[in-house]
């Protein structure tokens, strides 16, 4: 039997107007499933009341102080926040503290590229992943900035950066036309599919829609009790008491998805915006459903589908 080694990891939130204490531990308990999704163990949660996030390193010194120690002490591997932190703050607290840095958007992005099966995913995957590094390349190369200025010090100093934001922008354009291609393909084989009506599973990551999938349509799509174990659509042609239809089921949506995200996955909710038919699947033995219910009409919303 194989031994999966987890990564140590602890998470940080915190608690302000407009989250209260109950919300943000629903965030981290979500948080930590999606950590132990993308393979690692939370050893600690730290949380903080505060007005607004920091903007230097998203929380107050003396609890950066603290998750420092703690980090320290108890050989953690990975820090992991549960908003998306700005270039700035991200480079701010790796300089304090020694590990890796995530945030909730980093951390889903690598979840998706763990995901991502067809050559099709990656490429989306990659697109999210290009625009998310962007802003923040300047943080990759520290190296460059012990150099000092003055005599003998002069000439092109920090150009390593500008070819790199250039090999990164020319590989997101890149990117976005390999997708239109595809996008093409896939729009010719949905218009293929005739006069059939055709019925979308919708819903939160991890309420059982592949699961259903499977059940109606006899289909086999990868399940497991994770969050976005789908991320290709399927679509299958299901048979009911003498009346075809063609279901597909579709990628889970969560609180604060990156709008990355829901850019680069635009064409697999282009099988949402193309049905005729959303089937909104709810897991209502969790606790949360009805804030579940509220993320979904919200992301249905950004990709104009809520008027079906």
């Amino acid at each position: 039997k194989e031994v999966i080694n987890f990564e140590r990891t602890a998470i940080v939130g915190i608690i302000t107007q407009n989250q209260s204490e109950e919300k943000l531990n629903e965030y981290l308990d979500e948080l930590e499933f999606l950590t132990f999704t993308a393979g690692g163990e939370v050893i600690k949660r730290f949380s903080q009341k505060m007005e607004r996030p920091n903007p230097k390193t998203f929380v107050g010194t003396g609890k950066i102080d603290e998750i420092n120690l703690f980090v320290k002490e108890n050989n953690i591997s990975t820090l992991i926040f549960d908003d998306e932190l700005s270039p700035s703050q991200q480079k701010n607290i790796s300089r304090i503290i020694d590990c890796k840095i995530l945030d909730r958007t980093n951390l889903i992005l690598d979840i998706f590229a763990q995901r991502a099966e067809t050559s099709y995913a990656r490429t989306q995957v990659e697109l999210a992943q290009c625009q998310y590094l962007l802003p923040r390349l300047s943080g990759l190369w520290t190296h460059l900035e012990r150099q000092k200025g003055g005599i003998g010090m002069r000439g092109p100093g920090e150009t390593e950066i500008e070819t790199d934001r250039r090999i990164v922008r020319d590989r997101i354009s890149l990117l976005k036309d390999k997708i239109k291609t595809i996008d093409k393909q896939m729009s010719i084989q949905r218009s293929n599919r005739g006069a059939m009506v055709r019925v979308a599973l919708v819903g939160y990551t991890n309420v059982g829609k592949s699961t259903l999938m499977n059940a109606i349509g006899k289909s086999d799509v990868f399940v497991e009790n994770k969050l976005f174990a789908t991320l290709d659509t399927t679509v299958r042609k299901v048979v009911i008491k003498n009346l075809p239809f063609l279901l597909s089921d579709t990628v889970g949506f969560i609180r604060k998805l990156p709008t990355q995200l829901v850019d680069s996955f635009k064409s697999t909710l282009d099988e949402v915006r193309e049905a005729d038919l959303l089937l909104h699947v709810v897991d209502i033995s969790h606790p949360d459903f009805e804030d579940h219910i509220e993320s979904v009409y919200q992301t249905l919303l950004e990709i104009k589908s809520n008027d079906k």
